[in-house]
């Protein structure tokens, strides 16, 4: 009875001191097969005991932190080059060994579903890449890693994200973001270096979730955006009635297509914002990016903008905001940020609203934050699918945002984008039009004629107009605009307008005046 009662205390003394004592903690992105950023001095933390003397190691680096108060250490390794793979061993009360691991080049990859949209056929709303089963088959880059971070909604700023690094291969690139693989691997081509590849996306989303809250209330511009979300929310038990007699309805259309052998409809009635949605502003900030910031990275690429059309004049001052945001927290200055212009989609099919000018004004906006600092912007408004908000066309969109990596930030000497417009000038019954980044020459599709531009005199009526390329400049005139006064190209959300440089990187829509729509 006594050895009994002897052997109970000794366990519950064991249990007591386990518990006391704190084994060191990784965060989840330092783990096995993962990349660190090469030419930095790469920060690496995590938890233990307060007071806790950490040392971790690699190949022939070391460094050494003592855990504050709070359980937090935090060091510092490199800076390191491009190479491995390596085994970083952290060494406190316990040891923890993470294997695998490349130095190389580091991207964050983010935004709403078309850079969710995985490269595999894998649901109904993402129906695979253009010529998917080829490319998962050819899906085997070892020096390619890649992390798929849960989409986590949250009220305050996480210290830790959830997902695992995996090395790309056919198994892991099925249902990962078809953008960010395509980017990374025309990367991993061209520069011969390991890449990482941080996939934090999450489709159907507002740009105010991914932008902290101190921010958003920082500027009264933004406080609409705030306003009508907290409506959403009191609304929300109302909206879920009709949301709940919608889905009824679906279904009973469904069950009769099935009845009678028509074709099923598959596009359900969309739920509304409820408690936790994850367009809660700031809520995917707090939850998907802010853990990701005591990372080093290369950059950071972007494909969003559907879910904000609804507001372009408010996205031209979110956008830029966004991106100073994540540049401060950060803390790694104004690293390269580059990002996808709209694609062509037409707007009127009803599923989506019925259209409006938006998606072209959204586009503007869009444009006009090239004059942010270190940023570009990969035109896709020729690729787009009439039909389908997600073109298939992935390849070209990861490539042309390659492009501005490989040009800006690695310092290839290639073109990376197409004609910008610059200028207008008026002579007679012309408009000459004057571009930046028209690389060899300008140029059309095809070497067909110039189409999608549309002309106009002071009373603001567009008509069709004829333009020709003469060398650097592009000259516009209608028969119906003897006075002409402004200009405006592929001015619609579908459009077959095919101005290019000699490279056949599009031209981004432009307009020359600023009226009203």
């Amino acid at each position: 009875m006594v050895f009994k009662k002897f052997t109970i205390s000794l366990l519950l003394l064991f249990l007591i001191t386990y518990q006391i004592r704190a084994d060191i903690k990784l965060p989840k992105i330092i783990s096995d097969n993962m990349v660190l950023q090469r030419g930095l001095n790469i920060p690496l933390w995590g938890w233990a005991d307060p007071g806790e003397h950490i040392r971790a190691s690699m190949g022939s680096h070391s460094s050494d932190a003592i855990a504050n108060a709070d359980g937090i250490w935090r060091l510092f390794l490199g800076p390191l080059d491009a190479g491995g793979p390596f085994e970083l061993i952290f060494r406190g009360k316990n040891i923890v060994t993470v294997k695998n691991i490349l130095i190389g080049e580091v991207w964050v990859c983010s935004g709403q579903s078309n850079m969710e949209m995985p490269v595999g056929n894998v649901a109904t709303w993402y129906s695979g890449v253009h010529n998917y089963k080829e490319e998962i088959v050819s899906a085997n880059y070892p020096l390619i890693r890649l992390f798929k971070e849960d989409r986590i909604v949250s009220d305050k700023p996480q210290q830790d994200c959830q997902g695992i690094w995996s090395q790309c291969s056919p198994e892991s690139i099925v249902d990962f973001s078809a953008v960010a693989y395509f980017f990374g691997r025309k990367l991993h081509h061209e520069l011969g270096v390991p890449i990482g590849i941080i996939d934090a996306s999450n489709g159907g989303t507002n740009i105010e979730a991914w932008i902290s809250e101190v921010i958003l209330h920082s500027d009264p511009d933004f406080k609409p955006a705030l306003d009508e979300f907290r409506q959403q929310m009191d609304d929300y038990p109302k909206l879920m009635k009709v949301y709940e007699q919608r889905m009824e309805q679906h279904r009973k259309e469904v069950e009769a297509a099935k009845a009678t052998g028509k074709p099923v409809p598959w596009r359900e009635p969309m739920p509304p914002a409820g408690p936790g949605d994850k367009n809660t502003p700031g809520g995917l900030y707090n939850g998907m990016i802010a853990p990701l910031m005591h990372c080093r990275i290369a950059g950071v690429i972007w494909y969003q903008g559907e879910n904000n059309t609804g507001n372009p004049q408010m996205y031209e001052k979110l956008f830029p905001a966004m991106i100073s945001n994540w540049r401060h927290d950060w803390g790694q200055g104004e690293f390269p940020f580059y990002y996808v212009q709209l694609a062509g989609f037409n707007t009127n099919q009803t599923w989506w609203g019925g259209g409006s000018k938006n998606w072209v004004l959204l586009r503007e906006a869009q444009l006009k934050t090239l004059s942010v600092p270190n940023t570009g912007m990969a035109v896709a408004s020729d690729i787009g699918d009439a039909n389908d908000t997600h073109m298939k066309n992935k390849q070209e969109v990861g490539r042309r945002l390659a492009l501005w990596a490989l040009a800006k930030t690695y310092g290839k000497n290639l073109v990376f984008s197409g004609p910008v417009y610059n200028s207008m000038e008026i002579k007679g019954t012309k408009g000459i039009l004057h571009f930046n980044y028209i690389g060899s020459g300008l140029s059309t599709k095809d070497d067909s004629t110039l189409t999608g531009f549309t002309i106009s005199g002071a009373d603001k009526k567009f008509y069709d107009a004829t333009a020709s390329i003469h060398g650097e400049i592009i000259e516009v005139s209608s028969n119906e605009v003897a006075e002409p006064v402004a200009v405006r190209y592929s001015w619609k959300d579908y459009s077959d307008a095919n101005l290019c440089n000699k490279e056949g990187l599009p031209a981004s829509p432009f307009r020359t005046d600023n009226w009203d729509e």
